[in-house]
């Protein structure tokens, strides 16, 4: 599918390409949504097989931004960029990131950028020295890492799972396979072990796994493909998205799936069904892990701490929510986008409201 099409077919407002030569940035910018306000949306740094599979990508990342700003019922829209790497784990530069802050800039607030996978608080900081239109950094942005609140929502989302399923609040006796124990997938595991439960991670990482198992005592699989057929209460994916598809819904033997990932679903409308059919509950990634987002966008419009940590902790009432009501949709996924909908027409209203 081309680029227009494609940009019609999800209803993105602007997709943005950049190249800087003398940095080696090469970045796409995609927003979606700003009917609900201005979009914070992370900026991933990934070494893609194509630039096709890049923009699919930030597309479908920038989308579920859209989703999770409105569902956390944030005055914010969505949208999400891409840092192009030529090799896998290439490392971050000073020059790089203060590129991409000059591309972020040029689009005037319209999109704030902020942490994803291979950006850290010193790349945000560098951007900072170029746009204010940054969270994340310590010293010139702010905000610092998110990872904390996004680990928190997900472990208030399952909350809600074990709620809907009919079974004690109370993660003792509950296992969860972990899907990568990275930024958020760790700190998941922590809470979940600090609560009474146990833990069994995968990870690609032999830094991550060596932690985990050494200070969180967690028992490790060597691959992902067994961790998804464990008979475990609650399979938990944390690192990149688009895991979940036919194959590994055939063989899951877990009653839920809630984590910190985004675009879990190979194809959300497929898979959504398949997961209801097979009796499976779904926490839909962008209200399960919308804590980073709550933090980050609670602080740039000016929320207290104590708001954003309501809004943190509503994500296990929202979960529910929207987990009673998907018997009315085909999947947890349809119902899940069905909310955040409403809230975002109910705000393009009060702005045709306002303005008449």
């Amino acid at each position: 599918m081309k680029l227009l099409q494609q940009m019609t077919v999800m209803d993105h407002e602007r997709v943005v390409f950049h190249q800087d030569p003398e940095s080696d940035l090469r970045a796409i910018i995609a927003v979606h949504d700003t009917t609900l306000g201005n979009a914070l949306g992370g900026t991933r740094r990934w070494c893609y097989a194509s630039e096709a599979e890049a923009i699919t990508d930030v597309l479908r990342l920038s989308e579920g931004m859209t989703y999770k700003a409105a569902a956390a019922d944030l005055a914010m829209g969505g949208a999400k960029s891409v840092i192009l790497l030529d090799t896998p784990a290439q490392d971050a530069t000073a020059e790089q990131a203060r590129a991409m802050g000059r591309f972020v800039e040029t689009l005037g607030g319209a999109y704030i950028a902020a942490e994803d996978v291979g950006v850290n608080e010193q790349f945000c900081d560098w951007m900072g020295e170029e746009t204010s239109y940054v969270m994340g950094g310590v010293t010139v942005s702010r905000g610092g890492n998110p990872a904390p609140f996004t680990s928190l929502g997900a472990f208030n989302a399952m909350k809600a799972c074990l709620a809907h399923a009919g079974r004690p609040v109370d993660f003792a006796g509950v296992t969860v396979g972990i899907q990568g124990l990275g930024q958020t997938g760790y700190r998941l595991a922590k809470l979940v072990i600090d609560h009474g439960g146990a833990v069994i991670g995968t990870d690609v990482s032999p830094h991550a796994i060596t932690k985990a198992v050494k200070e969180l005592d967690i028992k490790v699989l060597g691959d992902d493909e067994s961790l998804f057929e464990l008979d475990v209460d609650i399979i938990a994916p944390c690192a990149l998205g688009g895991v979940l598809g036919p194959d590994h819904i055939e063989k899951l033997n877990a009653p839920i799936i809630c984590g910190t990932s985004n675009n879990v679903l190979v194809n959300p409308d497929r898979d959504g069904q398949l997961l209801k059919e097979k009796g499976t509950i779904y926490a839909p990634d962008f209200i399960a892990n919308a804590g980073g987002l709550i933090r980050l966008a609670g602080l740039y419009i000016g929320l207290t701490e104590d708001e954003i940590d309501k809004k943190v902790e509503r994500i296990e009432q929202t979960t529910l929510e929207v987990l009673s009501d998907t018997r009315n949709y085909a999947s947890g996924y349809d119902a899940a986008v069905a909310f955040a909908r409403k809230r975002i027409e109910a705000g393009a209203c009060k702005s045709v409201g306002t303005k008449a």
